[in-house]
């Protein structure tokens, strides 16, 4: 694998010093870092002058995306973070340093928000992805570091600010687009957006699906994203957006050693007999607003409204969750000074609540009628007579903050964030029973971060932050209870860290972009997964194991040598172990690689056809917590992947019409493994895949 990832960097660097001798004119300027402005950290501020780890997807790596349907395509460029995609549908597994490598399903310590919207439920937990329709997106901000100061536990890991396009300038405009591929995969868009006086508008729809490249992995997804822009005067502005998500995806389960040797394709052997599967409908109403009171004075404000069905069935049970949720926040921001010292501050509250009302059968196995969708029939108790819980949860949030930002002349900033954070989780059992499991389980902090930058010169931007992490246990961790079918797990913890970062930022004579941060983390309390014995041998459980001593090195670069030529490079090296108990001390976090990879080479080779080429590549990672397993491990891989666009611009109607091929060596690998002893720790990746689309906009 080292002798792979020195041929990739050799190819890249070789191809960037032979480009770099053509002599060419009109060179793509990189922006300059004053200029671009970030907002995830709640209050603007140029990039220059941030004092955190970020990075910033635009539409250079948005546009490419060969299927658009996951964020591993959009983030895939972002180091620090690492995505596994379970079946090359929506559904994956993400973490950034680390945080989040252990969900079962969904984000743990990632704070998402769609538009200023939060994805996030009261306890931190991020069910999916499912609401972004990606070939919408504009752009990202991945905040990269503990942001518990800024959104609470839920972004303990870091943040991503997903900001959707607006509608066009014209009164109508839009576009459709369709892409089709191998194991039956295809999706089909549609948008119609423009602008009109003071309103701007955008409504998008796509239905996508595929049959997976393993056996019982089918998915299909239908997704209708509306977002209206109103500015009834320069003052005010506010928008309004809606997301109607349906997402169904079979669940193949990994696979051990000897069946993975067997047959890579095949289903775990329960998945099939058991039908297991997850289904997400979901529906949002949000809106967001600012007001200007005057040039120095604003506030912001959000609200949203979400309501949720969801259903999993697997080999433990049928699952069903009907889940109300609702929040808002509200910041008020103040600028004061001079030229020579100004302030920014803010201060503000973030609120949610949710309802849960959440039952579980016994599953039927293939006993049970099903629809032409695979879904257990409506008409039947899907898990038959067997009532294993019967619940009902309350969950609520509560978060206060404060920030200040100040600027000590044009090239010293500091930051620095406090909040404080209540969270309330109540269960109702109504099953009734002489083992009544209602209770509560609550959690609050006081989290802190300070940052500070120096702007030596456009080439060299340093900055260095101090931060605090608060990671309570999320809805998923404390459903997960071993006693007994319903109830909290009440012996879990919240994790709770300190981390520290050193970075340099900057451009090189406007063709080279780099970021480089280092970082240290040192958690108590982290969390593991395990497994109890028969009946319940195959579910997940989550408790708190000790401490873990993290540190790494996150690097991006982006070169852009001459004008046809871009070449975008992102390195992560991770050293994750346990430092206490004894029993598992020095031990390898599971599914941390050392080294990670990811590169790309795009070429215009005229006005209208471009080229491109790319890399991902992974080290080996251990699997197992436990110190008797603590040496087994997985092999990493090394993949390549090209695509070729052509565009075209015939009396105003634009297209582009693209092909994609995805590990197109054909390699053999594991994509990623879980820690579990159950017999399926192994989920085998996608062999050799070819995509194609078509785009018009008119």
């Amino acid at each position: 694998m080292k002798l792979k990832l020195i041929f990739t960097l050799t190819i890249l660097l070789s191809a960037s010093g032979l480009l770099f001798s053509q002599n060419q004119k009109d060179t793509i300027k990189t922006q300059n870092l004053g200029e671009v402005i970030i907002s995830a950290g709640r209050l603007p501020m140029p990039l220059k002058m941030n004092p955190a780890a970020t990075s910033l997807v635009g539409q250079n790596v948005l546009s490419v995306m060969p299927r658009a349907i996951a964020a591993d395509e959009a983030l895939r460029l972002v180091p620090g973070v690492r995505i596994d995609n379970q079946a090359n549908g929506s559904r994956l597994h993400m973490s950034i340093r680390g945080q989040g490598i252990l969900s079962e399903h969904g984000l743990r310590g990632i704070k998402v928000l769609i538009d200023g919207i939060p994805v996030n439920d009261p306890t931190g937990f991020a069910a999916d992805l499912y609401d972004i329709d990606w070939a919408s997106v504009k752009n990202i901000e991945v905040l990269r570091g503990s942001a518990a100061s800024l959104y609470g536990g839920s972004s303990n890991a870091g943040v991503i600010s997903v900001a959707t396009q607006d509608g066009g300038d014209k009164p109508i405009g839009g576009n459709i687009s369709t892409s089709v591929g191998s194991n039956g995969f295809y999706k089909l868009r549609g948008q119609v957006d423009g602008t009109s006086n003071n309103i701007n508008y955008r409504v998008s729809y796509s239905r996508l699906a595929g049959d997976g490249y393993r056996d019982h992995t089918a998915f299909w997804g239908n997704n209708l994203n509306e977002k209206i822009t109103f500015s009834p005067s320069k003052r005010v502005k506010l928008t309004q957006i809606m997301n109607v998500t349906d997402y169904f995806n079979q669940n193949a389960e990994g696979l051990s050693l000897d069946q993975l040797a067997e047959n890579p394709k095949q289903a775990n052997p329960d998945a099939v007999p058991f039908n297991e599967y997850m289904k997400t409908s979901r529906t949002t109403n949000g809106l967001l607003g600012q007001v200007e009171i005057n040039k120095n004075q604003n506030i912001q404000f959000n609200g949203f409204l979400r309501s949720t069905n969801y259903l999993e069935a697997t080999n433990s049970g049928v699952l069903r969750r009907n889940i109300k949720a609702n929040g808002g926040s509200l910041q008020y921001n103040l600028t004061f000074g001079s030229d020579v010292i100004k302030n920014h501050v803010s201060i503000g509250s973030d609120f949610q609540y949710q309802n849960i009302y959440e039952t579980k059968h016994t599953n039927l196995k293939d006993t049970l009628r099903r629809d032409g969708n695979g879904i257990p029939s409506e008409t039947l108790h899907e898990g038959g007579d067997t009532l294993l819980a019967n619940q009902i949860y309350e969950q609520q949030g509560l978060g206060l903050f404060l920030l200040d930002r100040l600027e000590l002349g044009k090239k010293w900033s500091a930051t620095f964030s406090l909040r404080y954070d209540n969270t309330q989780n109540k269960l109702k059992d109504r099953i009734v029973s002489n083992n009544n499991h209602s209770g509560n389980k609550d959690f609050d902090r006081t989290t802190a971060r300070v940052g500070l930058s120096y702007s030596i010169c456009e080439m060299a931007n340093i900055y260095a932050d101090w931060s605090q992490g608060f990671l309570p246990p999320a809805t998923e961790e404390l459903a997960s209870n071993p006693l007994s079918f319903g109830g909290f797990n009440t012996d879990l913890k919240p994790a709770t860290s300190n981390s520290e970062e050193i970075g340099i930022r900057g451009n090189f004579r406007n063709y080279i972009f780099y970021d480089v941060t280092g970082f240290i983390m040192n958690t108590d309390n982290d969390f593991y997964r395990y497994r109890i014995a028969a009946p319940r041998d195959q579910e997940t459980f989550y408790g708190n194991v000790g401490s873990s001593n993290r540190y790494g090195i996150e690097t991006f670069v982006s070169v852009t040598p001459i004008d046809p030529l871009s070449i975008q490079l992102a390195y992560t090296y991770s050293n994750f172990k346990y430092s206490s108990p004894d029993s598992i001390k020095d031990n390898w976090l599971p599914n941390s690689p050392e080294h990670q990879l990811n590169a790309d080479v795009s070429y215009k080779l005229t006005k209208n056809l471009t080229i491109g080429v790319s890399t991902e590549y992974q080290s080996k990672w251990y699997i197992y917590t436990n110190k008797i397993r603590k040496d087994v491990s997985q092999d990493g891989f090394n993949l390549y992947h090209a695509r070729l666009a052509y565009t075209w611009n015939i009396a105003g109607l634009k297209g582009e019409i693209s092909v994609y091929a995805k590990n197109f060596t054909d390699q053999k690998y594991v994509a990623f493994t879980e820690p579990d002893d159950g017999g399926n720790s192994y989920q085998p990746g996608s062999r050799r895949e070819f995509f194609g689309s078509l785009k018009f906009n008119f």
